[in-house]
């Protein structure tokens, strides 16, 4: 728009009325005092437009006011507008690098992206990844099912091994300690550079084994048969990461072989049977209702193991399992009462949710099992009837200390004949009196019945379910490949390094694993489960089968499992800040789709995805970039396909306009490699130019090592991505001009203005070109487009924040934003632009080039254009003249299409949103339609949660309350050390240490801020730009505060001109863009967490087999303390914890 004459009001383009004047006239008369403010004269508003609050009231005295046009500051706009376009020209070659594109047009062609085609092609090459990955299992399996087949058990095997623990550790005297002999390790880049041990496997055994156990030594000497298998998979295929085998009787065998560090109280809690790979390749989906025994008797001791017992159980569960805890006394309680009479996901969110309220239980009344049994039955039943749940395994999990009243019916009335629903019974304590009824529970029921009496007793003994459901799989030897949900390595010694340098949604890895079973005959009915085979796929890898470089400018590719959850996606975020540690987030593997990709209210896209459709739509969305700072409107084209036999789904994004085209120009590789070994030229080192993972010689070479040696001959055997190759050889002859550019003006070193530190560009095909103006030493940006600055250089995520920001920005003209760097005294400005290429009315963009200056040469730009010359005529103005923007009596802004300041006079307040300061103004130029405000939501947020333990909620009521209840604490704390390990285990330090551990851990009182999930809901602000300028007055109180807004030409800046001695703080809060969390009422609550979105179950499912020997279920374990110290401590608990 055309800066307004006459009557036309500047910016809003509405004409002035006609009885205006004589307003104005009348207004004059109505002059209050206001000592030499600053005002907008009446004739400036007259002549160039201007914008009245509806309450402004009167204008204030205009003879006072010192004049201060829109013509005076769009002259000051205009000038720096165009010392800043100078600046930016000249120093990064923006004009220079668009000719040089447009000169190639006519031999260039830019095709439009078939996305379907696209999409399938992708989806094609991970099947085939995948599939190699099965494969590998597959041989791992059929060698561990053979090699148990020939093998005889030996009660008295002795046998040493490689512990993981153990190995290259030395006694005082200098020699290898027992099952710790020497073990070769060295650093491997392939698994992130941690010392392996390329041609062994070693084993890690859990702290609560005995690692020289009969069962331990014979599954160890059976298993060395897989050291052969793992080798030859790993050379067929050297791409895959950690192979390994999971022993039912807790040992680990892993490949390549590391050494295992314990705890910092040296403890291994690491126990294979725990994790989700194990369990869900070890059984099929399954219902669970746990239903505990919360009467008086399960007072003290025997409610810790019971909560500790759940605990445990939900951490076999996974997301295609189903669950709800019930608590019974007198009556039935639901631990959460929204989840009554149904079942939810057991995904991760929902499990953290049950632990903390079984948490709070507490023991009193009397234990009526018959109800809750009832209870359970009809919710099984109910989800069953309703086609809810898993619809294949059903289970309730019974936790009490005895059985006293007549239950037998419920089971006869609910349950039998067909026994759909198994019931796993735990009796909890030493007591043994009910043991033959809690035991019949479970043997007529197709269960398992164990008797746990230590904390130490629990591990092993929920284990127990897990063989039970595995035995009709293992009967029928069925081995289904199952794929697990996203997770986290957290065992990984050097977890932390890969957490700060690697981008978060790239941490993650699934794993594909196979269950082994027994195949000697004359065990098949007991159906005996061996363990689980497994590998992990990092989805680094998988995603990198998805080049960015298809993609264009903003479009990504992501992963979806069958229920929904993310894989892999560019905006998923695992992990929180906690202090000055990352972690990952309590919820990181149960982000759904809809929670990333929030456009699409009506989850149309989601539900095609999870039901495996192959497709297309189209959404309008916010997309957000600089940590969610600034939003982009886009028009984004979403293809979406099934990645065949594995549950998962692939989608695309590709942005509308210039997001579906791709340009190809041809040259030849002599002169594409001349011009690609200048030294100014890097490659996005997290592409895939050349395959560098699959030779271990290749391992350490660079993307752009490798593009060299395999252009240029010296290593043709390299598996290059040539149709990316093409692209780059193309890039560096465009761009080679701009090294000889740079270089003249680094040349002409007295004529360089101060300030000026670098100029860069990027391509499309990931090819960067930097010359640094400044030595390292003396620039401001000393991380800017370093590879730890990943924010602005090519990564497997996205292009460069400089170069997203660029493409929706008007070509031509330049971008500014401050970078971010640690210091805050001296901060640097980054600019760009784009460069497009432009054939056949289609425009696609090849690059985006700018130049890093620091804020201190912009700064003394703005502040030397922005005043009045000395010899301004001052005989007409009452007041400060000549003007200035350094003057107190107004404030100058200079802020970015976003609203954020980059200058102002107070040094603190650069990179604040200029509503913090200026709220006034940014309502009225929200008012006026300057400034749109835009809402944006956040669904991964960490919020904080004040917590007080339990332990603490009590008031103290008397000094002696205080010394009963410390008295209490101390007695009842060393009853529990003495009974959570056995007296055997006082031989075997190992026990000592994990009692130890867990003492520490299970008792500390303290109070902790606890962060958890929420959603939550925050501001971002868009500047219109087809408004040039406006200005306007706002009526505060007993003032007036007047301003002017100027665009600068040529950028995404504003000038901001406001008197500064009129405070509407009281009448204008400051606008900040602080994140609101979302609160829902109870109501709202229940009804999302009750709520199950649309998932696809699982392929198979093995709930019964008619030749299972249902009369294996199980047997009171021996009480390993002495009667003695039992009765002691009996004696003991019965004072302190009654």
């Amino acid at each position: 728009m055309g800066r307004p004459t006459g009557r036309e009001f500047s910016g809003l383009g509405h004409t002035a009325p006609a009885g205006l004047p004589l307003w104005i006239i009348c207004a004059s008369c109505l002059c209050f005092s206001a000592n030499a403010q600053f005002r907008i004269p009446p004739e400036t508003l007259l002549a160039e437009g201007s914008n009245q609050d509806s309450d402004s009231g009167h204008m204030g005295c205009c003879s006072t006011s010192p004049e201060l046009s829109l013509r005076q500051i769009q002259q000051w706009a205009n000038t720096f507008g165009g010392e800043l376009y100078s600046l930016s020209t000249k120093y990064s070659g923006a004009l220079l690098l668009q000719k040089k594109f447009k000169d190639v047009e006519p031999v260039v062609k830019i095709e439009e992206v078939d996305g379907n085609e696209l999409v399938q092609s992708f989806a094609e090459e991970m099947e085939r990844m995948l599939g190699r990955k099965m494969k590998s299992v597959k041989r791992l399996a059929e060698a561990a099912e053979d090699a148990d087949l020939y093998h005889t058990y030996n009660e008295t095997l002795e046998f040493d091994y490689y512990n993981s623990v153990m190995v290259n550790t030395m006694d005082e005297d200098g020699n290898y300690v027992e099952l710790g002999s020497e073990f070769v390790l060295e650093e491997n880049e392939h698994f992130n550079k941690l010392p392996v041990n390329t041609s062994l496997s070693d084993i890690q055994v859990p702290t609560n084994v005995y690692n020289k156990d009969p069962d331990i030594l014979n599954g160890v000497y059976m298993s060395e048969a897989l050291n052969t298998v793992f080798i030859s998979n790993f050379r067929k295929d050297p791409t895959l990461t950690w192979q390994y085998f999971g022993s039912s009787t807790g040992f680990f065998r892993l490949y390549p072989g590391i050494k295992w560090t314990p705890d910092e109280n040296g403890v291994i809690t690491f126990d294979c049977r725990n994790r989700n790979w194990y369990i869900q390749a070890a059984t099929s989906p399954k219902d669970i209702v746990i239903v505990v025994d919360i009467s008086g008797s399960m007072k003290g001791l025997r409610l810790t193991i019971a909560k500790h017992t759940i605990t445990t159980i939900l951490n076999t569960l996974g997301e295609n399992d189903f669950v709800n805890v019930i608590a019974y006394n007198d009556y039935v309680h639901y631990v959460e009462p929204c989840f009554k009479g149904t079942l939810v996901q057991a995904d991760l969110d929902n499990r953290e949710h049950f632990k903390v309220l079984v948490d709070e239980l507490h023991a009193k009344g009397q234990g009526k099992v018959k109800k809750a049994m009832k209870e359970s039955f009809r919710i099984l039943n109910e989800a069953t009837t309703a086609g809810k749940g898993s619809l294949c395994n059903q289970a309730i999990m019974l936790i009490t200390d005895g059985a006293m009243e007549d239950f037998q019916q419920v089971f006869e009335d609910y349950n039998w004949p067909e026994r759909r629903v198994r019931v796993f019974t735990y009796l909890i304590g030493r007591e043994l009196t009910f043991a033959d009824n809690v035991k019949w529970i479970a043997c007529n029921n197709k269960g398992y019945y164990t008797h746990i009496s230590t904390l130490a007793d629990v591990q092993e003994n929920v284990m127990e379910y897990l063989h039970v459901l595995s035995r009709p799989m293992v009967i029928n030897h069925d081995h289904d490949i199952i794929w697990t949900e996203a997770y986290m390595d957290s065992v990984l010694p050097n977890k932390e390094e890969l957490f700060n340098t690697q981008a978060q949604s790239l941490l993650l890895m699934t794993t594909v694993a196979m269950p082994v079973f027994s195949k000697k005959n004359e065990t098949r009915s007991h159906g005996i489960l061996l363990g689980v085979v497994g590998s992990d796929v990092p989805l680094r890898e998988l995603m990198k089968l998805a080049p960015r470089y298809k993609l264009g400018v903003h479009g990504y590719a992501f992963l979806i499992t069958n229920n929904g959850y993310i894989l892999a996606h560019p905006d998923l975020r695992p992990l929180y800040t906690e202090g000055k540690k990352l972690k990952p987030k309590p919820n990181y593997n149960s982000v759904d789709l809809s929670e990333v990709e929030w456009e699409d209210t009506d989850e149309t896209l989601r539900t095609a995805m999870v039901k495996g459709e192959t497709g297309s739509l189209s959404m309008d969305v916010r997309a957000t970039v600089d940590k969610g700072k600034r939003v982009m409107f886009l028009k984004n084209d979403y293809f979406y396909t099934t990645i065949n036999d594995t549950p998962f789904s692939l989608g695309m994004v590709l942005t509308r306009g210039h997001g579906e085209y791709i340009f190809m120009g041809n040259v030849s590789v002599e002169e594409g490699l001349h011009d690609l070994q200048h030294p100014d030229v890097t490659l996005a080192n997290e592409w895939t130019y050349c395959e560098t993972d699959i030779d271990p010689q290749h391992r350490k070479l660079s993307q752009l090592q490798a593009v060299l040696r395999y252009l240029s001959g010296t290593d043709p055997d390299l598996e290059c991505d040539e149709e990316l190759l093409q692209e780059v050889l193309f890039d560096a002859v465009v761009t080679a001009p701009m090294e000889a550019y740079w270089t003249a003006i680094l040349l002409n070193e007295a004529s360089m203005d101060e300030g000026i530190e670098a100029a860069f560009l990027g391509t499309r095909a990931g090819l960067m070109r930097v010359t640094r103006y400044v030595n390292n030493e003396n620039r401001v940006a000393r991380k800017f487009l370093t590879p730890a600055d990943t924010e602005n250089i090519f990564t497997m995520d996205h292009f460069p924040l400089w170069y997203r920001r660029a493409a929706e920005h008007m070509p031509g003209s330049f971008l500014y934003y401050i970078s971010k760097e640690d210091s805050r005294d001296a901060r640097a400005v980054v600019a760009s632009t784009a460069v497009t290429v432009t054939v056949n009315k289609k425009m696609a963009i090849a690059a985006a080039i700018g130049v890093q200056m620091t804020l201190e040469l912009i700064e003394n730009k703005f502040w030397e254009i922005t005043k009045q010359s000395n010899d301004t005529d001052c005989s007409r103005v009452d007041g400060a003249c000549p003007l200035n923007c350094d003057s107190t009596e107004i404030n100058c802004y200079l802020i970015d299409s976003n609203g954020f300041i980059l200058v102002t006079r107070e040094k603190k307040e650069v990179g604040k949103f200029l509503g913090e300061l200026e709220g006034a103004v940014m309502s009225r130029l929200m008012t006026m339609g300057m400034f749109k405000r835009v809402t944006l939501y956040d669904y991964q947020a960490m919020c904080k949660n004040p917590h007080h333990h339990a332990s603490s909620a009590r008031p103290l009521i008397s000094p002696l309350y205080a010394l009963v209840s410390a008295l209490k604490w101390f007695l009842s704390n060393f009853l529990l050390f003495l009974l959570e390990f056995n007296i055997c285990g006082l031989w075997h330090s190992d026990h000592l240490a994990e009692a130890k551990a867990v003492f520490h851990s299970s008792h500390k009182h303290k109070k902790v801020e606890l962060m958890q999930p929420c959603d939550t809901e925050y501001p971002s602000f868009v500047y219109e730009p087809s408004i040039k300028e406006t200005n306007s007055f706002i009526q505060c109180a007993r003032c007036q505060k007047m301003f002017v807004l100027q665009q600068i030409p040529n950028s995404n800046l504003l000038m901001v001109v406001v008197q500064a001695d009129c405070d509407c703080s009281r009448k204008y809060s400051p606008i900040t863009l602080e994140p609101k969390e979302v609160k829902y009422n109870a109501s709202v609550k229940c009804d999302r967490m009750r709520s199950q979105k649309i998932r696809r179950r699982p392929d198979s499912c093995h709930a019964f087999h008619p030749e299972e020997n249902a009369k294996d279920c199980g047997g009171a374990s021996e009480i390993s303390l002495s009667v003695a110290l039992f009765l002691a401590s009996l004696g003991t608990s019965t004072l302190v914890l009654r």
